[in-house]
C-alpha cells in the first residue's frame, strides 16, 4: 500500500455523497453518538460493492448495460425517495434541546441501503484497486482485500469526523430555529439532485 492510495482515497471519501449527507443529517439531528452509527452503516453499505468486485459482478456491471441501468435506477429510485421524506417529514430535522432518539437498527439500515444502491461505487472499486495491486503478486485477491479494508477504515474515520462536527454544530443551530427549514430543504434538493444526477449519468 503506496501513500498516493491513501491520499486518493481520502480524497474520493471526503466528497459530499448521499452517505456523508445521511451522516451530517443524523449527527444535526440526534448527536454524536447516533452519527457514529450512521457512520457504521455507511462503512457496512461498502461490503456488497467490494464482495462485488472481488467476485467479478462489477465486471458484469461494466460490460452489461442492462445490469447497470437496473441497480443504477434503484440506487435513483432510492435517492429520490429520501428526498421526498426529508422534504414531507417536518419533524425529521426538528432539533430540540436533547437529541432525538433514533433506534440504532434504523440508522444502521439506513445508512446501509444508502451506499449499497450505488453501483458507482462498484465501478470506482474495479477501476481503482486493481491500479495499486503490484503485477508481481502471487494473490492479488488478497490484496485488493486488503486495500478495501483500508478504504472502509479511512471511510468510517471521516464519516465520524463528520457526524461529530455535525453534532457539536447543534447548538448554534438550534440558537437559529429559521436555519432548520433550510438545512431541510438543503438535505432534500442535495439527495434529489444526486439522484437526477445518478440517473443522467452514464457509465
Amino acid at each position: 500500500m503506496t501513500l498516493d492510495y491513501l491520499l486518493t482515497s481520502i480524497v474520493v471519501i471526503l466528497l459530499p455523497g448521499p452517505g456523508v449527507l445521511y451522516t451530517l443529517a443524523i449527527g444535526l439531528n440526534s448527536g454524536a453518538r447516533a452519527s457514529v452509527l450512521a457512520a457504521f452503516g455507511c462503512t457496512l453499505g461498502i461490503l456488497p460493492h467490494i464482495i462485488a468486485s472481488v467476485a467479478g459482478l462489477a465486471a458484469l456491471l461494466h460490460t452489461s448495460a442492462m445490469a447497470f441501468e437496473v441497480i443504477k435506477y434503484i440506487g435513483v429510485v432510492y435517492l429520490l425517495y429520501m428526498a421526498w421524506s426529508v422534504l414531507k417529514d417536518t419533524d425529521s430535522l426538528r432539533i430540540s434541546e436533547e437529541p432525538r432518539p433514533m433506534s440504532a437498527v434504523r440508522i444502521i439500515g439506513t445508512a446501509i441501503l444508502l451506499n449499497s444502491f450505488n453501483p458507482k461505487l462498484s465501478l470506482f472499486f474495479l477501476a481503482f484497486l486493481p491500479q495499486f495491486v503490484p503485477a508481481e503478486t502471487q494473490s492479488p485477491t488478497s490484496v485488493m482485500l486488503w486495500l478495501a479494508i483500508v478504504f472502509m477504515v479511512l471511510t468510517f474515520l471521516v464519516f465520524v469526523f463528520y457526524g461529530i462536527f455535525a453534532a457539536a454544530a447543534r447548538r448554534h443551530v438550534i440558537a437559529r430555529p429559521g436555519v432548520t427549514t433550510w438545512l431541510r430543504r438543503g438535505f432534500a434538493g442535495a439527495f434529489g439532485l444526486m439522484g437526477l444526477r445518478l440517473a443522467l449519468s452514464a457509465r
